[in-house]
């Protein structure tokens, strides 16, 4: 049995999904404009430079859409799938995780962006096994704007990986073949427990690392 793994956001889509979303509450009058974009913009630098402060940014994130309605929040999600989303999933990339599900691959899509965001997009691509940022929920079900959990982020994804492979009495060790698809540096700790890592999409600083190791190098933006 082998083993794939996928970065979401500008892996398998060309953009990203949790700053997008921002962008959407800015489009759809859930958060102010000026106020929000400026923080959500600071929080997507502190992203890129690997030292993004994440109990901070899950409060900020969630705050203007935690107390709305499932309703409304459904609708929102939809909207956002259809205006956003589905754009920009290249078909490279569908025909892609296809390709290792018809293999018989164990999949999943590992992102640092939250279960919210995250779990109708992998619905979209039709992977059931999404390990995500979980977000701690109160008696009554509400979000509260904290993070349960280890957070599906730098070193974290590799916790989670773990936790998610031992609920059904795996370990890394029983596959014969890793994958792991990710553009990120953050993605690191992750690549590096593969037996195929590939610099997919890549920042340039993940590229530079990729040529050093040398790590495949695949576009699916196109």
């Amino acid at each position: 049995m082998d083993l794939c793994l996928f970065d979401l956001d500008h892996t398998l889509i060309t953009l990203d999904s949790d700053h997008e979303w921002g962008e959407f509450m800015i489009t759809i009058g859930w958060a102010d404009a000026h106020a929000h974009r400026a923080t959500n913009d600071a929080f997507y630098a502190q992203y890129q430079a690997g030292r993004l402060d994440l109990d901070a940014y899950i409060d900020f994130a969630t705050r203007p859409w935690r107390d709305r309605s499932q309703a409304e929040l459904a609708q929102a999600q939809a909207r956002f799938m259809r205006e956003v989303i589905e754009p920009a999933i290249p078909r490279a990339a569908r025909a892609l995780v296809e390709e290792h599900r018809a293999r018989g691959d164990r999949v999943a899509i590992v992102t640092a962006t939250n279960e919210f965001v995250t779990a109708p997009i992998a619905r979209a691509f039709d992977v059931a096994s999404l390990i995500a940022i979980e977000l701690e929920r109160d008696g009554a079900g509400r979000v509260t704007g904290r993070i349960r959990g280890v957070p599906s982020y730098r070193e974290g994804k590799v916790e989670r990986v773990r936790e998610w492979l031992a609920a059904d009495g795996l370990s890394t060790a029983d596959f014969n073949r890793i994958s792991v698809y990710s553009d990120s540096p953050n993605d690191l700790p992750l690549l590096e427990m593969a037996t195929d890592a590939v610099a997919t999409n890549p920042t340039p600083a993940l590229e530079a690392v990729a040529r050093e190791r040398g790590w495949r190098l695949l576009n699916l933006s196109s």
